[in-house]
């Protein structure tokens, strides 16, 4: 029996996929529940199993992008375990098949050789070959200190080759192999950001206004309690939980910048769901923390850090990025001092949070050195004046600045 496996619906937004990667070979073996290929949509990526047990024929190719329901393989059910066709009209050398029983029975495993998510980064991230790396996990999987130590090793990679077209020899010209390009396609996960960003470009009225925030009561309070926080909760006290718990009492407070645009209608919600900017290996992604405004520091630290290794290991889901109200985005991580964030659509605002520097400042007559920060928030002019921009980012200046309002709702 041959059973068609197609492209399964992801979401109800979602009508279209990338095949980034196949995990079986054509012509192999694959059990019922196997990961056969890799799905990336415009939000997350996915693993696609084996219905049936049998020969498996790959008849999409990778990067192929597909629509729903189209057939990306097929699996001959009737197939015996071990019982695939030789292609070669040779005798197969059995001697050379009893004199490798590790290598067997690792073919006939499907788990041998499969990086788990987080090897797999490292594999793509130093263009590694999967097949040369001994998995030591279970089955024969490579785990992540697998491909650590296979990146140690890996010697200096020749250039590739390339044509060079002859010119004029000229003593001040740069040596052709100095200046290599590579052309690589778009992921689906790009081509959708960049589409978004157009997007929020082009329809909005975006405005953005600035304030600075004086974070030293918070630096005080991590430094005070970092160590007993985190010997406490397993987790550490950084400054986004500070960030989203103040956002997220302002929001409440102006309630147009926790609203949508709808057609000739604008929503309103009562509750706060925040989208966090994470960096990923397959882009900027913004998962949603949902009913923040109820959640103490604790929780959103907890939250904030499961967000980040689920984008860090290629774990996030569908669920997991929908929806959203307001958008928070650091630039600081990565040594940014100002900025003007862009709306991350269909919200009509989103905060960005910048380096912290020590800078002085007068306070009360005096000149004293503060952690300060620069806040840009970018806000949808439609629906936001400056006024309601102004009070959000001013509130949140004065939660941040004194952290204990946050703790007793004031």
């Amino acid at each position: 029996m041959i059973l068609e496996i197609k492209v399964p619906a992801i979401g109800e937004s979602v009508t279209e996929v990338t095949l980034s990667a196949w995990l079986v070979k054509e012509g192999e073996y694959v059990n019922m529940d196997q990961p056969i290929c890799e799905l990336e949509s415009d939000k997350a990526t996915m693993e696609l199993p084996a219905e049936k047990s049998g020969k498996i024929h790959l008849i999409a190719t990778k990067d192929a992008d597909l629509k729903i329901g189209e057939i990306l393989a097929t699996i001959d059910t009737s197939a015996a375990a071990g019982k695939e066709e030789n292609p070669s009209s040779e005798p197969v050398n059995t001697t050379a098949m009893v004199a490798k029983p590790v290598e067997a029975e690792k073919s006939a495993n499907y788990a041998a050789g499969h990086p788990s998510p987080a090897a797999k980064k490292i594999i793509v991230e130093n263009a590694l070959e999967s097949e040369k790396i001994n998995g030591t996990g279970v089955d024969g999987r490579i785990t992540k200190e697998d491909a650590m130590s296979t990146s140690i090793k890996k010697e200096t990679p020749e250039p590739q080759a390339m044509t060079i077209v002859p010119v004029q020899k000229d003593s001040t010209a740069v040596p052709a192999e100095d200046r290599n390009i590579r052309r690589e396609k778009m992921s689906r996960l790009r081509r959708t950001i960049a589409s978004h960003l157009v997007h929020a470009k082009n329809d909005t009225a975006m405005l953005t206004t600035f304030n600075e925030v004086d974070l030293t009561e918070i630096m005080v309070v991590r430094a005070k309690f970092k160590d007993s926080f985190k010997e406490k909760h397993g987790i550490g006290l950084g400054f986004m939980s500070f960030f989203s718990k103040a956002c997220a009492q302002a929001l409440l407070e102006v309630p147009a910048v926790n609203a949508q645009i709808d057609g000739e209608d604008i929503i309103y919600h009562d509750f706060v769901d925040i989208s966090i900017a994470v960096s990923t290996p397959r882009g900027l992604v913004t998962p949603v923390i949902r009913n923040l405004e109820k959640m103490n520091l604790i929780e959103i630290e907890k939250a904030v850090m499961n967000m980040a290794v689920k984008g860090r290991d290629n774990k996030l889901t569908m669920e997991d990025m929908d929806g959203g109200t307001f958008t928070i985005s650091n630039g600081g991580v990565f040594g940014s001092l100002l900025s003007t964030p862009i709306i991350n659509a269909p919200q009509t605002a989103i905060l960005g949070m910048h380096k912290i520097q020590e800078r002085p400042i007068v306070v009360n007559g005096e000149i004293k050195i503060r952690s300060m920060m620069y806040l840009a928030l970018s806000y949808d002019h439609r629906i936001i004046d400056g006024k309601e921009a102004v009070t959000f980012l001013v509130r949140v200046k004065e939660l941040l600045e004194e952290p204990l309002r946050m703790m007793i709702g004031m």
